[in-house]
Parts: C-alpha cells; sequence; structure tokens
C-alpha cells in the first residue's frame, strides 16, 4: 500500500512545470549525447539551464536498467542524518515515479531511518527523476538524503558503512544503478573553482574516500553532496570499479558571469 505521496517542489523554477515543455528541454539537453556502460554516476541538481547538460551526460552514461538508488544532499537539514523513504511515489510533470519498496527492504543497514521530513521539500533527488523518466521510461527507485555538515571521522565511517551496504545489495542485484546528486564548487571565480575541484576530483579517482575528506577540509570546499560522493566512492572501491570524468559544465557558460560560477561534473564508475 502506497502511503507517502511526494509532490515536486522546484517544477517551475528549476524546470519547466508544462510536460511538453519539458519534454521538449530534455530532448534539447540530451541530444548528441552519447549512452555509456556505467554502474554509478555523480549528476548536478541545479536549475536545467545550468546543469542539465552536464546531467544528461551523467544519466545517459547508466547501463540500461530500471532500478536505482538515489543519493541526494539535504539541504534544508530536515529530518535525519541518513535518511530513507521504503514506500511512495514521487511525482513529477510527467508521471509518477514509483520507490521500490522491495529494494528498500532488501538494504540491511543500520546507517538509514525512514523519514518522509528529510525528502518532502529537498531537489537535489527531485531534480534527477525527469532525466530518468526521459531515458528509461518506467523506473523504480529508492531515495537516500544525506545531510553533509562537517568532514568528520565519524561522518566518513558512517558513508562507508553505507557504502558497504549497499555494495552487498547490488551484488544480489546486479541491474541496480546508483546516482549520487551534487554540484561542485559554489559562487566562486572560475579559475579557483577549477583548482579546488580539481584537487577533490583527483582524489575521486583514485577512489581514496579519507584523501577526498581531507581535501575538502584543507580547501574549504563547497561540494554539496559529498556524503553520497564518497558513499559511491566505497561502493567503487568493493566492486572495482572505475572512475571516469564524462562531462564539465559550470554556470559561467550560460551566464557568461566568470566571476561568480557552480560548477558542474558528470562523472562515471564502471
Amino acid at each position: 500500500m502506497i502511503t507517502n505521496i511526494r509532490e515536486p517542489v522546484v517544477a517551475g523554477m528549476f524546470y519547466d512545470f508544462d510536460k511538453a515543455n519539458l519534454r521538449e528541454s530534455l530532448k534539447a539537453l540530451f541530444k548528441n549525447v552519447p549512452k555509456g556502460n556505467y554502474r554509478c554516476v555523480i549528476s548536478p541538481h541545479a536549475g536545467y539551464v545550468y546543469s542539465g547538460k552536464t546531467a544528461a551526460y551523467a544519466i545517459n552514461g547508466l547501463k540500461e536498467t530500471k532500478r536505482f538508488l538515489i543519493l541526494g544532499p539535504n539541504h534544508n537539514v530536515i529530518g535525519y542524518d541518513f535518511s530513507i523513504m521504503r514506500n511512495g511515489i514521487w511525482r513529477t510533470p510527467l508521471g509518477d515515479c514509483k520507490v521500490d519498496e522491495k529494494l528498500a527492504n532488501d538494504l540491511k543497514t543500520d546507517i538509514l531511518r525512514e523519514d518522509f521530513s528529510a525528502h518532502q521539500f529537498e531537489h537535489s533527488i527531485e531534480v534527477q527523476l525527469p532525466f530518468l523518466q526521459y531515458r528509461f521510461k518506467e523506473f523504480s527507485f529508492v531515495p537516500i538524503s544525506i545531510k553533509n555538515i562537517n568532514y568528520s571521522e565519524r561522518f566518513l565511517s558512517n558513508c562507508e558503512k553505507l557504502g558497504n551496504d549497499i555494495t552487498s545489495l547490488l551484488k544480489k542485484n546486479p541491474d541496480v544503478c546508483v546516482i549520487a546528486s551534487s554540484d561542485f564548487s559554489h559562487y566562486l571565480p572560475q579559475k579557483i573553482a577549477d583548482e579546488k575541484d580539481r584537487k577533490a576530483i583527483e582524489k575521486i579517482i583514485k577512489l581514496d574516500t579519507k584523501g577526498f575528506f581531507k581535501v575538502l577540509t584543507e580547501t574549504k570546499a563547497s561540494i554539496c553532496g559529498y556524503g553520497g560522493i564518497a558513499v559511491v566512492m566505497q561502493i567503487a572501491n568493493e566492486l572495482n570499479l572505475k572512475p571516469n570524468i564524462i562531462h564539465k559544465s559550470s554556470s559561467g557558460d550560460v551566464t557568461r558571469d566568470f566571476d561568480s560560477v557552480v560548477a558542474y561534473y558528470a562523472i562515471g564508475f564502471g
């Protein structure tokens, strides 16, 4: 029985509320974007006019499947630190997306707690769904919201533990893919953003979670979804997945204001 209905909160702001217009914008974003075979990806979650092309590269980079885990940062800091929805539907202008109740219940972990409030007003997972609807049509997913509030050893340990628990699930379900929703540097000059992100991405490519958190601390980074990224890095370590930068862009490419940009990366693991 479906108990939770999650209405869209950024339709009409981050992407078009009108179904036909949204489909046309997605068609344009996916144009000439190659398909891939990645098991996990990092995908941005800004307004489609800014990060949509990079998100299209990320989502089109995934292998063919119908089931996903989506890890999103909890910008609103509502609810538990690591929150899951185990049942319900998420609505978008393109239709309803069903939470995969069986997959959620098969994920055995003591890190996550059931909490609808953590997801209700948070956009980072919602923004991924129309891309998935356009590429995969029908699918089910499990939403996981993570508060990214510090770079502590305890937080990293919990991310690594969650990564190990998800890995156990993925080994039993080879069709399931994972998306970590994250933007990179925020509101910095392009050159500074590039340099800070380069240092972080070096650690991501090496799958060095501790080094990643060390760089985040040293550079005072503003990568919003670093918890989910660390989870995916741990999964990639356990499954021997190789990282690859698929696409890079920034808000400056659209606004032409390179004095204050938000950076976007599509990174695949396969």
